[in-house]
């Protein structure tokens, strides 16, 4: 049951176009929004369409791989794990951000299984 601690599973569209960010040593960054959508009937019987949207961000082999092969609409499945972390803003406001750290990502589209290998190392 270890493993099972703070897993995140994900199936969604991507907001925006994965961002690639370089830091000192050749770390590599990439961050972009996902989109997930789950449908149900309300009490009165009406279909509701409702869209959650996930900060996504990956190191590395996954940012190469995600900025490499993955656009905006691209749909993906993505594993990964919550991040909780705080900033102070520029007007002195205290802010805390959730991030899903991907530690695997699969293009559900065409070319699925060479994206995953070349993610998936």
């Amino acid at each position: 049951m270890y493993t099972l601690r703070n897993r995140v599973q994900l199936i969604g569209h991507l907001g925006q176009a994965p961002e690639m960010k370089l830091f000192d040593g050749g770390r590599k960054r990439v961050r972009f929004t996902l989109a997930t959508n789950e449908r149900y009937k309300s009490g009165t019987g009406e279909w509701v369409d409702d869209v959650h949207w996930h900060t996504l961000i990956g190191w590395n082999k996954i940012a190469e791989t995600a900025e490499k092969y993955l656009t905006k609409g691209s749909e993906v499945a993505v594993e990964g794990r919550l991040i909780t972390r705080s900033y102070t803003d520029k007007n002195g406001q205290k802010r805390n951000v959730t991030e899903v750290e991907v530690s695997e990502i699969l293009r559900l589209a065409e070319r699925k299984k060479e994206i995953a290998e070349e993610a998936n190392g």
